[in-house]
């Protein structure tokens, strides 16, 4: 009893562990850049500070349409209404986002699915896409208005304060570290 006992621990300590270590994902506005280190005020309100990985990749965020994403690799993030599910945004991602269809941590009931763009119908409420992974496929409700974001390689410069991020940061030695991070342009937001 006691031997299961301590395996139970140690298991509990191990997942706990690798818990810890799970990239953060991160949603913010940047208050402040002070060398290698950006000032983010999270979507939650909190203040976090982010070191740049010297390696660091940006990317910019920019408006594109579902006919120039169609055949490529995107993320739709949807919620289900009425049965159907309704897409809040449709962004490029890259090839090793992991493909499916899962829940999303944007907000409550939020789902993201990660697949080949296919088709594209146009039905009442908007466009109809089709995305097809492994194993799997989803028809998702884009309605007008719905963003819909590429992004193209950017550089330190375009991290500015008021400009809004997204990143999965990974915690090192007590500090949050980006080695990557896509952020606003010209009124364009990523993900959220």
């Amino acid at each position: 009893m006691v031997k299961r006992l301590a395996c139970a621990l140690v298991l509990v300590a191990v997942a706990a562990g690798a818990a810890a270590q799970a990239p953060q994902r991160i949603r913010g506005t940047i208050t402040a850049i002070d060398g290698h280190v950006m000032a983010v005020k999270s979507r939650e309100g909190k203040d976090l500070k982010l070191e740049l990985a010297p390696d660091l990749g940006v990317s910019t965020a920019k408006a594109t349409t579902l006919a120039e994403l169609k055949g490529k690799y995107v993320g739709v993030t949807a919620h289900e209404k009425d049965g159907r599910l309704v897409a809040s945004e449709v962004h490029a991602i890259p090839p090793q986002a992991p493909a499916g269809h899962m829940k999303w941590d944007s907000d409550p009931g939020a789902s993201m699915t990660n697949a080949n763009l296919d088709a594209i119908a146009q039905v009442t409420g908007g466009n109809e896409i089709t995305m097809t992974y492994k194993g799997g496929a989803q028809k998702i409700l884009v309605p007008p208005g719905t963003p819909v974001v590429t992004f193209v390689p950017g550089t330190r410069a375009d991290l500015k304060p008021g400009e809004t991020i997204f990143t999965s940061a990974r915690a090192e030695g007590g500090k949050l570290v980006a080695s990557r991070v896509s952020v606003s342009k010209d009124g364009v937001r990523p993900p959220q």
